[in-house]
């Protein structure tokens, strides 16, 4: 009996201890939570000195880092006994998203719940919230609680956007008063350009989740698919005259989501709105967010088997407390508790359903590996780019589905381009996505033609299929096709020597072709462009083959040879020597065909008038697809331009028409290339020396205005028929012209608006739509006939300079890899 009294004493006295050591947020910011934002540094700081102070109950794991080099973590929490065995629970849990029978017993293993906090920087009251969950759940203060978390394994992610966070509240705390100002017009609510939304290159990486274009999502989706949770919440804010939103989510909800992963968050959303309803807080369920869009914190979840939600309170710029349009003041205490609420609800409902939880995941597998969604059961992607076919592979790689190489089945399947079934015969490069695979949701959301939308009044675009995407040659398949091969077959290298070549000959059409050039460029080696196919010494070139000449490059580039070769093997790339500029068929090398590129010396303009997240995309390619460093001006700026400095300048998406004067016509006319995108175009029309013009929607004499349609209850939705969401159009290219090369006849682009140009009567007309354009996605009956025909790529001579104009995003979240190649094109190559 002594002996058993000492030991609980020893043990009462060893939990005073740890909860001694392990410090509320409060007690260790010094301040209360919510009276202050917190810096990310503080916030991880209190996350390691938790982990430090309560090991048997939380494990810290540090996944990596951003762009700006602070900490990317996630703190596991749980009863003692779960993380004494976290890896097996971990390896059982990946067990069951195998698809087949596993021995794993159910009724002893946790699910699991993450939490994600912060993904856009300026929502910030989430990272404060964390803490207060962490510190709950850690600490063993709250009872139900600790029970909660036998059966429940948590998973917090502080914040997602660490860069973004830190741009938002270094703003705020710098411009705060000794007491908070509550007007909404006062300067703490008015954040300067690009806002704390973005990450550190301005990409929202809540729409990044399945592409993982950007370092932040890379590595935690590395980390995700370690663990598998059964429930994810993304967990966000939005304007703060808003009330609260939690799940279940509105129409349109993708077909391949289930019936159990619906009726779960009718579950999870009642629990909710029970502690709401206790407080008197106002919420809303079913409106405005929806579940299509493959690369949300909520669909991407749910496409591999999660229950996954999405939590939004009204909070955005709202910093330490604003007054709304309801006269109530709305504090960041307020919105603490809100998400803090919800946060615990939501483990509550999952510890209580754990069991029912782990049964449907396991069977959601086994359903996907036995009898895989959709129509089709086989994808066939073509190698007619085999740089871009890598760069799918490597996506589908980092979401875990499976594909093979190759094989000697011909049929018919659904042709992508011509919308028919088509016949066709495998090569052995074909990459082939079989659906009937653990990751089968996934892999058909990302591949069908065609998304089925219920609802158009969508959050976000409507149409992603890769084969468009990656602008290659696919089929869709009924039939279920099994590739043969585990890789590709590289085509053999041959770097021919030849002891005095007249020239060397590169490849074009590709990121890594560009790689070459600049390369080349870099070492001042005089390149030139052909802009017709040609064959020398028995071999055919396409246009765009990149030439080397040796004499004119010799008179000043000292070993020229010796460059060419050592870029060449640096790159990997082929390379031909030849030792004639006598050619079989096309023009001999003398011929004025052979342009001589100029190296682009390029700006991008930024600003307030400037979308951040199109500067963003502009300003990753550059420096992450091409390893350049351009230039960043502002707008009032673009009037002063030196030509033998900046010789390329881009206006991303935004309004710049005060900024358009002699200054810039002048640049042109000395030689300067302007590349217009989106809105842009819109500050140049009718100026002087734009011959761009507004195709303008036909109106018939007879036509009379039609009534108004749309039903007052409906009077917060869109438009149906003039809405464009985001849909795919086949743009058909002049083939012929340089910005063509590595595309051919086609390019697949996304769509976001009505806008489209007349074309040019002088000019190159290199994209045009016709009405058979459409080929996937939401488009409305009214925009569906102002789509019809007209100008989407276009470009003019000005003077000595051209002005480029794409009334298409190409570099839309930077995983539309086809673009890319069109915008390469665009900065390099002359014509």
């Amino acid at each position: 009996m002594k002996r058993l009294l000492t030991f609980c004493i020893i043990s009462l006295t060893s939990v005073f201890f740890v909860q001694a050591q392990l410090k509320s947020p409060d007690d260790f910011l010094g301040y209360s939570l919510g009276s202050h934002f917190t810096p990310h540094h503080k916030v991880a700081e209190y996350f390691r000195q938790i982990a430090a102070a309560a090991p048997k109950n939380v494990k810290l794991i540090e996944y990596g880092k951003t762009n700006e080099g602070r900490p990317l973590m996630v703190a596991i929490v749980s009863a003692a006994e779960n993380i004494d065995q976290l890896e097996q629970i971990r390896n059982n849990n990946l067990a069951l998203t195998t698809g087949i029978n596993t021995s794993v017993n159910l009724t002893k293993q946790p699910g699991l719940l993450w939490l994600s906090y912060n993904v856009h920087g300026n929502e910030a009251n989430s990272t404060e919230t964390s803490m207060k969950m962490l510190y709950t759940l850690a600490s063993g203060t709250n009872k139900p609680a600790t029970e909660w978390l036998k059966n429940t394994v948590v998973v917090i992610d502080p914040c997602l956007n660490p860069d973004g966070r830190d741009r938002y509240v270094n703003y705020f705390n710098s411009v705060v008063g000794k007491m908070p100002n509550s007007d909404p017009s006062s300067r703490e609510h008015i954040e300067p350009w690009p806002g704390g939304r973005p990450n550190h290159y301005y990409f929202d990486l809540n729409r990044d989740w399945a592409w993982q274009t950007q370092i932040e999502s890379q590595q935690r989706l590395a980390l995700y698919n370690q663990w598998m949770p059964q429930v994810h919440v993304d967990f966000h804010e939005q304007g703060y005259n808003e009330p609260y939103y939690f799940a279940p989510a509105a129409e349109p909800v993708h077909q391949d989501i289930t019936p159990w992963q619906k009726s779960f968050q009718v579950v999870v959303g009642k629990n909710n709105a029970k502690y709401f309803d206790a407080e008197g807080w106002q919420y809303f369920t079913k409106e405005r967010f929806d579940l299509l869009y493959p690369s949300y914190g909520d669909t991407y979840p749910l496409y591999n088997g999660s229950i996954g939600m999405t939590y939004e309170q009204g909070g955005i710029r709202a910093g330490l407390s604003v007054v709304t349009n309801d006269g109530d003041t709305l504090t960041l205490k307020d919105r603490i508790a809100h998400h803090f609420t919800t946060g615990m609800s939501t483990l509550e409902i999952t510890s209580l359903n754990h069991n029912k939880l782990l049964e449907e995941y396991k069977k959601y597998f086994q359903q996907e590996l036995a009898n895989a969604p959709g129509i089709y059961k086989s994808y066939i992607i073509k190698p007619t780019n085999l740089s871009r076919l890598k760069k799918l592979a490597e996506l589908l790689t980092k979401n875990k589905i499976e594909f093979a190489y190759g094989g000697d089945k011909t049929g018919r399947a659904y042709d992508y381009d011509t919308q028919k079934e088509e016949n066709y015969t495998l090569g052995r490069n074909d990459l082939i996505v079989n659906v009937q695979q653990s990751r089968a949701v996934l892999a058909n959301v990302l591949l069908e033609p065609q998304t089925f939308v219920t609802d158009s009044n969508t959050y976000d675009i409507t149409a992603w299929a890769l084969p468009y995407v990656y602008g290659l040659k696919g089929y869709a398949s009924k039939e279920s096709i099994k590739g043969k091969y585990a890789s590709l077959e590289e085509p053999k290298t041959v770097n021919t020597e030849v002891e005095k070549p007249l020239a060397w000959l590169f490849t074009w059409g590709t990121s890594e072709d560009a790689h070459v050039l600049i390369a080349l460029q870099k070492e001042n080696i005089k390149v030139r462009q052909a802009d017709q196919p040609f064959s020398v010494s028995g071999k055919d070139y396409p246009a765009g083959t990149l030439i080397v000449l040796r004499a004119e490059n010799e008179r000043s580039v000292k070993g020229v040879k010796d460059k060419v070769t050592f870029i060449a093997k640096m790159l990997d790339k082929p390379v031909q020597a030849v030792s004639s500029g006598f050619v079989e068929k096309g023009k001999d090398f003398g011929s004025n065909v052979y342009p001589l590129l100029k190296q682009p010396k390029i700006a991008i303009v930024s600003g307030m008038e400037v979308s951040s997240l199109a500067f963003g995309e502009a300003w990753f390619y550059l420096e992450h697809d091409l390893n350049l460093s351009p230039s960043i001006i502002n707008a009032k700026d673009i009037n002063n331009l030196d030509i033998n400095k900046i010789n390329t300048l881009i206006l991303p998406d935004g309004s710049y028409s005060p900024f358009i004067g002699d200054g810039l016509t002048a640049w042109l006319n000395k030689g300067g290339k302007l590349i217009l995108m989106e809105d842009a175009i819109e500050s140049v029309l009718e100026k002087k020396g734009f011959d761009i013009k507004k195709k303008e929607a036909v109106v018939k004499k007879d036509e009379k205005p039609e009534a108004n349609k749309l039903l007052f209850k409906d009077k917060d939705r869109d438009d149906f028929e003039t809405t464009i969401p985001g849909a795919i159009y086949k743009i058909n290219l002049d083939a012929t012209h340089p910005f063509s090369y590595g595309l051919g006849k086609a390019y697949y682009s996304l769509k976001t608006d009505r806008k489209i140009y007349e074309p040019f009567a002088k000019g190159w007309n290199i994209g045009l739509i016709n009405d058979k354009s459409l080929m996937a996605g939401v488009v409305g009956k009214k925009a569906r006939e102002e789509l019809k025909t007209g100008l989407l790529i276009g470009v003019q001579d000005f003077g000595r300079g051209q002005v480029v104009y794409l009334a298409n995003d190409p570099l839309f979240r930077n995983f539309w890899e086809g673009g890319k190649t069109l915008y390469g094109n665009i900065l390099f190559c002359s014509y």
